[in-house]
């Protein structure tokens, strides 16, 4: 096969690529990652390049312009090469994977302890809520007595009958690893050595066996696997103090936002192997410098728990996900045994192990498994709902007696993908908005208070509200008024919400009315879900105690906002408690306690999925809810327009 020289500037690195393939997938090749949240399906326009010099063709899209097709710009997932080619790859159109600033973590983390006693009403006792310390990965010190004979058992035996000294563990084993070394370890040491135990499924596994004292050094990690986000802490497991957290985009991303366009891409060749070599390399990146930052030695890290939608959690172990987008929706695995962190190319002690939160079904995953456990919800006596607002969103409907889950196809809009000034929850990012109805003029803040770049999904929500509320849109999301913040575009009229001046890179910050069209898609989405997920179960939304809010809006959603455009229901505001990221939140629980880690599977057991699509009403509920806050103006009876 014929191959060009491909080089991308302003890095000037080049890389051999076959002819006929993209420049995306050159891109990919030479560690490039360009923003392509439809996974190279050409729908998205997020991947402008310009072609200094070279021949290549390129499918004809109505996503450039007469101006830019001049220019030598194209698609890059549409565009194949032909020739030796130099390529520029503007910073408009290029993914980062920057570590989340301090700002920017707390905006996804913020929530996690803040209103326990939200969670947990002040008559009752917090501490009973607390599951048992009891860690997924523990250390004894064992000072053996030394062999004689009238005492002569094997080593193995020896040891064994020393740690059923502390507990009656039922079933204890190791690995042929340590067996070879314990003779002589013993011996060398004086039959004093530490044994570090790790929780196997219904076993109790000897994962190392080192000289000496060194319980002190006994620390693991939990994990939130999003489909835009990994989260990761380090944690103390002897003291259960979280020594430090850290967080950075998915670089998944670059073959799709979404979990439906990462599976198809799973499908091509090296691409599954790509997938998962982009989230090892996300978490071990994290590992590292949490370790670095906190003088760990990684051979003191023995475990991690880790908690992602059902299709993260295929592609961390690297297991084709293929099956989970095609009827009847079945993943290869729900329930996971523990394995070695190595398995799956994870950087920690080279025997530790590794669990994966188990999920429900193909679109409820360990993420929301993790999620109920944290938030409490399964021990209410009155009805309570978990939404997590994210890519996928989940909601959970139960109490101490029933759980329900649905999933709703929201899709990434309040991600910041699909809409044309859309960004993830970043430095420079639009989080609240204001508009005057006198002048239309426009307030605004941004995540880190540097200069805008975009608007994240927060911003979103203020802004449609607002644009109802000055009757710039109506309800159905058509712009109505004239002024010189709205023109028309390729994508219907749209409005400027920062003009150039006033941005990071010198282009208008606006959203169209195509915007406005999926980001009420979104919102029907989960509206429908949760309404739907209610009526199923005989009741209405009055009779719910709680809605605990999920995800990573952080603190800046404005939930009477939310309300008004018809994402949530129209309810008592005070019975919405915002909890950021519950499903990292569920993991370290896991991670500090085989009691956690039980009720996790047993409430993964005990969850029942209810799929949305045979419900007759479930497209009559998204229908009127494609419309602010919805056609049945009765259902949100506090929502009022200024405009």
């Amino acid at each position: 096969m014929q191959k060009f020289k491909v080089t991308f500037l302003p890095e000037n690195l080049s890389v051999l690529a076959e002819k006929d393939k993209t420049i995306l997938s050159a891109a990919v090749s030479a560690g490039i990652y360009i923003n392509s949240t439809c996974g190279g399906d050409g729908i998205c326009g997020k991947c402008k390049v310009k072609v200094n010099r070279g021949q290549v063709t390129s499918q004809p899209n109505g996503l450039i312009s007469i101006l830019e097709r001049k220019d030598n710009v194209y698609l890059a997932c549409l565009t194949s090469i032909q020739g030796d080619l130099e390529v520029t790859i503007p910073d408009s159109s290029r993914l980062h994977f920057d570590k989340l600033t301090p700002e920017e973590l707390e905006e996804r983390l913020s929530g996690l302890y803040s209103k326990v006693e939200d969670i947990w009403p002040q008559n009752s006792n917090f501490e009973d809520k607390v599951f048992k310390h009891s860690p997924f990965s523990s250390k004894l010190y064992l000072e053996l007595s030394k062999p004689t004979l009238n005492d002569s058992i094997s080593d193995l035996e020896r040891l064994y009958r020393a740690l059923r000294k502390y507990e009656e563990f039922p079933v204890i084993q190791t690995g042929l690893f340590n067996i070879r070394q314990l003779g002589q370890l013993l011996r060398d040491y004086d039959w004093k050595v530490t044994v570090t135990l790790g929780k196997r499924n219904n076993t109790v596994e000897i994962v190392l066996i080192e000289p000496g004292d060194t319980t002190k050094k006994n620390y693991g990690l939990c994990f939130d696997i999003g489909t835009t986000t990994i989260s990761g802490q380090l944690v103390n497991l002897n003291s259960k103090k979280i020594l430090g957290t850290k967080a950075a985009y998915n670089q998944q991303a670059a073959f799709g936002s979404d979990v439906i366009t990462r599976i198809v891409h799973a499908a091509k060749p090296e691409g599954l192997s790509q997938l998962h070599k982009a989230v090892s390399s996300t978490m071990n990146e994290i590992i590292k410098e949490l370790a670095q930052e906190h003088k760990v030695d990684l051979n003191d890290v023995n475990c991690i728990v880790c908690s992602g939608n059902t299709t993260m959690t295929h592609l961390l172990l690297n297991m084709d996900p293929a099956h989970i987008r095609k009827e009847p929706y079945v993943p290869t695995a729900n329930f996971l045994p523990v394995l070695r962190a190595a398995e799956v190319d994870i950087n920690i002690n080279s025997r530790g192990l590794l669990s994966c939160v188990p999920g429900v079904s193909s679109y409820v995953g360990g993420d929301t498994t993790a999620g109920v456990l944290s938030s409490g919800i399964y021990q209410k006596e009155e009805p309570s709902i978990l939404i997590d607002i994210g890519t996928n969103g989940e909601i959970v409907l139960g109490n101490k007696e029933f759980l329900v889950a649905c999933a709703a196809s929201a899709g990434p809009a309040f991600e910041g993908s699909g809409v044309t000034s859309g960004m993830r929850a970043s430095s420079g990012a639009i989080q609240k908005i204001s508009i005057k109805k006198d002048d239309l003029s426009v307030k605004y803040s941004t995540i880190a208070g540097v200069k805008p770049r975009g608007i994240c999904g927060s911003g979103y929500i203020d802004l449609l509200s607002e644009m109802l509320d000055t009757g710039i849109i109506d309800r159905s999301g058509k712009i109505k008024v004239q002024d010189k913040r709205v023109r028309q575009s390729d994508s219907g009229m749209e409005f400027i919400v920062c003009f150039k001046e006033e941005t990071q890179d010198g282009k208008d910050i606006v959203i169209n009315e195509a915007d406005i069209e999926n980001l009420k898609r979104s919102k029907g989405a989960i509206y429908a879900a949760a309404s739907i997920l209610v009526k199923h179960l005989g009741m209405d939304f009055s009779v719910v105690k709680k809605i605990y809010i999920a995800g990573g809006f952080g603190t800046y959603l404005d939930i009477g906002k939310a309300i008004k455009i018809g994402l949530l229901p129209d309810i008592d505001r005070s019975k919405f408690i915002f909890i950021g990221n519950s499903s990292l939140a569920g993991s370290r629980e896991i991670l500090l306690s085989t009691q956690a880690m039980a009720m996790a599977d047993n409430l993964a057991a005990k969850i029942t999925y209810f799929e949305l699509s045979v419900d007759p009403g479930y497209m009559d509920e998204y229908s009127q809810s494609l419309f602010f806050p919805h056609t049945d103006l009765e259902k949100f009876p506090t929502v009022k327009f200024n405009g």
